[in-house]
């Protein structure tokens, strides 16, 4: 009889482990605001460059250019996002903060600070470290591949 493939120890598996716990930790942390990290991704990115338009917004956050639109129309809806049709090319949407929308990003980073601290907390600051620039070296790898 064959054994069976080793799924639990799985680099695929143990990275979708740790994005569920991640989220996970995510949401009992900002309940109160109704938000997920997708979300929070994008308003923290408007943060930094409003005026963006959709699709350049959802390169920058790793999101799927197709599905952005209806997440970005729940930020929309709660009345953080402003979204406009370009000047020079009506079917490309500009994004831009809300003010509504600006004061529940400097509400939520510091909770969403602690979130990260607590993902990481299990280990040791030396693995954290080490941790983080593997993520990153495997993050960049695929995304250059």
């Amino acid at each position: 009889m064959s054994q069976s493939f080793d799924f639990a120890q799985a680099p695929g598996h143990l990275i979708r482990r740790a994005q569920q716990i991640a989220v996970s930790v995510f949401a009992q942390h900002l309940a109160a605001f109704d938000v997920t990290p997708v979300q929070f991704a994008i308003l923290n990115a408007l943060m930094d460059s409003p005026g963006t338009d959709q699709v350049t917004l959802a390169a920058r956050v790793a999101f799927d250019a197709a599905t952005s639109g209806s997440v970005i129309g729940r930020l929309e809806s709660k009345g953080w996002v402003r979204r406009e049709a370009s000047p020079q090319d009506r079917r490309r949407k500009l994004l831009w903060l809300t003010p509504k929308g600006e004061k529940a990003v400097l509400e939520m980073a510091p909770e969403v600070a602690q979130v990260q601290a607590l993902i990481l907390q299990p280990l040791q600051e030396a693995e954290q470290q080490q941790l983080l620039a593997l993520l990153a070296k495997l993050v960049s790898a695929q995304r250059d591949a």
